[in-house]
């Protein structure tokens, strides 16, 4: 993974621009011997700013970033002059992208939308001059207030991939050449366990110029909920998906009790996700026959629609589209 440029977890340190500080001034004019305050405000800091950008996919451009610093504020001078507010940083992210605060793990924010913004770090308010003391028992007032600190500290951004269908199966179970065929997408495919190691998105074109979403997400294995093999690193992917597409392969020992272990890790890392709707297609059925398939669903959990599918023949695949698209505009 060292060279991927697939990155879904960054830890930055932010720092937002302080308040500039108000201005202590008396207005002295040749004709105006006592003028009176005329300290103008300080400016506020700079904010640091989230925005969603619908065309990145990774946080790849925030793994060297570590510190991330916004300006600070102009202090007020005479004449009522305010001083500049600080220039606000905005850092584009993926849509999906969650903030955290690192020391005690609380969710600030989530970008969702395209152009969405969120403040991860608000910057400090200026202070206020010393015309804004003045008052008839106190006529020249000689203080200000000092800017406000901008809030700074270490925050963890994560990604969470956002489609409409997610592939859960275990290692070498066929997701990946099942993506490619759906879609246009090129994943790494190879015979062995862990061939995928990042999740990969692909556009499945459906009838009448219509499409959805599929995404990849690395194989899960028993104990992944506790962060064995790749663990969690990917089981928050599944999360964003709108419905779950379980795959097993035909020559699975007991694809009944596969599917159960699927299920079982996805319910301990997080139980709500038990309430998407879900499809189980057994891949590489095209070496089974008719008479095995039939003895195979016998033993399928009735709850859920199963179907035996081939990405190598094609056998089954429109029927697999069918049942997406019904599933997902139901």
């Amino acid at each position: 993974m060292a060279d991927s440029n697939f990155i879904d977890y960054v830890k930055l340190y932010c720092r937002a621009g302080n308040g500039g500080a108000g201005s202590v001034h008396l207005r002295r004019e040749k004709y105006i011997p006592k003028g009176g305050p005329d300290g103008g405000n300080g400016g506020r800091g700079g904010n640091i700013i989230l925005r969603g950008n619908a065309q990145m996919w990774t946080l790849i451009h925030l793994k060297y970033q570590k510190h991330v610093i916004a300006e600070n504020g102009e202090g007020g001078s005479g004449g009522l002059k305010d001083g500049k507010d600080g220039k606000d940083i905005i850092l584009e992210v993926p849509l999906g992208t969650v903030a955290k605060d690192a020391e005690t793990g609380e969710v600030l924010l989530e970008i969702l939308d395209d152009g969405q913004k969120a403040i991860l770090a608000k910057g400090g308010r200026g202070g206020l001059g010393n015309n804004n003391f003045k008052s008839p028992t106190n006529r020249t007032p000689r203080y200000a207030q000092p800017g406000e600190e901008g809030v700074e500290g270490w925050f963890i951004l994560e990604l969470k991939i956002m489609a409409d269908v997610g592939l859960v199966g275990f290692p070498n179970a066929g997701k990946s050449t099942l993506v490619s065929t759906l879609s246009a997408a090129k994943p790494k495919i190879a015979d062995y366990a862990f061939t995928t190691l990042e999740p990969s998105l692909g556009i499945v074109r459906y009838r009448d110029e219509r499409s959805f979403v599929i995404a990849d997400i690395p194989g899960i294995i028993e104990g992944a909920h506790e962060g064995k093999g790749l663990g969690l690193r990917f089981l928050r992917h599944i999360e964003r998906n709108s419905m779950l597409l379980f795959m097993v392969p035909a020559d699975s020992d007991d694809i009944a009790r596969d599917y159960k272990i699927l299920l079982n890790e996805l319910k301990l890392y997080n139980p709500e996700l038990l309430d998407k709707d879900r499809i189980l297609a057994i891949s590489k059925s095209d070496m089974l026959d008719e008479e095995l398939r039939r003895e195979i669903s016998k033993h399928l959990p009735r709850k859920v629609p199963h179907i035996f599918i081939s990405s190598v023949t094609g056998y089954n695949i429109t029927e697999l589209k069918d049942m997406l698209w019904n599933t997902l505009n139901s």
